[in-house]
């Protein structure tokens, strides 16, 4: 799809480029198609037009999924002749009743709260906007978009697969109904997913082409998407506008140098204790992994060693060569930047997959028999690790790194699709 930066500035703007601000022509996208930035890449458009009456329609069958999903058992396990059930509240609760109240908050919040928000929120923008509640709309937006990082039951299915892996050997494991929910709650989520846009939203609540159109734009609003000239606050969503994210340097380089503290003891506690046969094993992430490269699950070790060591370390690595960059203004390779920025964004869910391992596993081993399994402070600290790098990853404003790029820079037409 073509388009093309704007370097003359009596030309009329639709938007600023959401990602580093480059002014950039409407366009004409169709159906199917998307056009992107032609300096860093970011998603502008979207072809089509799907209609919001149909993601209501998903959004209520999604949260009709949520009831079997969480009412029903997902496995069951047969120990030592015992039949063992688990569901996700049952995780929750093992968790919390085992000393970790925090961890089981994170996993209740990522498997069910921000699901379960997101959904709500999306059904209230729906009756707000029929009924023309501005409050209402404007914040379940608000919620909609700043909820959906965490909302995680893609990386919960996958979680259950590993722990199905894990326990072939000690037990007889049988799908739940639940656990047919979940998928279909997933396949509906990813679908909705691509269909919601917060842009779209505010396009019925008030056209962009009712605002006035003028060249001079300068500030572009991250909550509606609307690209206007300097006010305090944008004029229709009335959230406050900041021509970059206040403090955005010291905030994004705490959390992250607070995360690499906690990855130290992360990964050097042991995260899990399992006990077989009277003997106690202690498995940090590490050792965890080399225990299964030694039972042969070379699939689940590849798994569980990407998305728990290499991504947090990826992560912390690529934030601080990110804040480097922008810090010492380097002027070269914003657009190779600018794509870690969005790995970085769309990887850090995936850490979480081995918190809901441990949640899955202390449910379904039963405490007490021939097998006992308890977490280890090590997850603690990891649970730390992951909500401080993708709370880092929030926090930095992309349009640092473009900062140091000229603005009046020319681009020729650009093809992207």
């Amino acid at each position: 799809m073509q388009i093309k930066a704007i370097s003359q500035p009596e030309t009329p703007l639709v938007r600023l480029c959401q990602g580093c601000e480059l002014p950039i022509r409407e366009v004409e996208v169709k159906r199917g198609e998307s056009a992107y930035c032609p300096r860093c890449g970011t998603q502008l458009y979207r072809g089509g037009n799907p209609s919001l009456s149909g993601n209501l329609a998903i959004t209520l069958t999604c949260l009709l999924l949520l009831i079997p999903a969480h009412y029903f058992n997902f496995l069951t396990i047969r120990l030592v002749g015992v039949m063992i059930p688990a569901s996700l509240p049952a995780g929750i609760w093992a968790l919390a009743s085992d000393g970790y109240p925090a961890l089981a908050l994170l996993i209740f919040f990522c498997s069910s709260l921000a699901p379960l928000f997101v959904l709500s929120a999306i059904v209230v923008a729906h009756v707000a906007l029929h009924y023309r509640w501005f409050n209402a709309f404007r914040y379940s937006l608000l919620i909609t978009q700043k909820l959906k990082p965490w909302s995680m039951i893609d990386v919960f299915l996958v979680s259950v697969a590993v722990s199905c892996f894990k326990l072939t050997d000690y037990a007889d494991i049988f799908i739940g109904p639940a656990l047919y929910s979940l998928v279909l709650l997933q396949i509906l989520t990813v679908l909705l997913i691509s269909r919601v846009s917060i842009q779209r939203y505010w396009e019925a609540w008030k056209p962009e082409n009712q605002f006035n159109t003028v060249a001079n734009k300068q500030m572009h609003c991250h909550y509606c998407h609307l690209s206007q000239c300097k006010h305090d606050h944008c004029v229709r969503c009335r959230q406050r506008l900041h021509h970059r994210k206040p403090q955005s340097i010291e905030r994004t380089w705490a959390y992250t140098l607070a995360a690499a503290v906690a990855i130290i003891p992360a990964n050097l506690i042991p995260i899990s204790v399992f006990i077989t046969n009277g003997q106690r094993l202690e498995d940090t992430i590490f050792s965890g992994v080399a225990s299964l490269v030694n039972s042969g699950m070379y699939g689940i070790a590849a798994i569980i060693f990407i998305a728990s060591i290499v991504v947090p370390v990826v992560k912390i690595l690529g934030l601080i060569y990110l804040l480097l960059a922008i810090q010492f203004q380097r002027h070269r390779y914003h657009r190779q930047r600018m794509t870690i920025y969005y790995v970085i964004k769309w990887i850090g869910k995936w850490s979480v997959m081995d918190l809901f391992v441990i949640s899955i596993m202390l449910t379904l081993i039963d405490r007490g028999q021939l097998l006992d399994f308890t977490p280890g402070y090590g997850a603690v600290a990891f649970g730390c690790v992951i909500i401080l790098t993708m709370l880092a990853a929030e926090s930095l404003d992309s349009r640092l790194i473009w900062d140091s790029n000229s603005v009046k820079e020319k681009y020729s037409e650009s093809s992207n699709e």
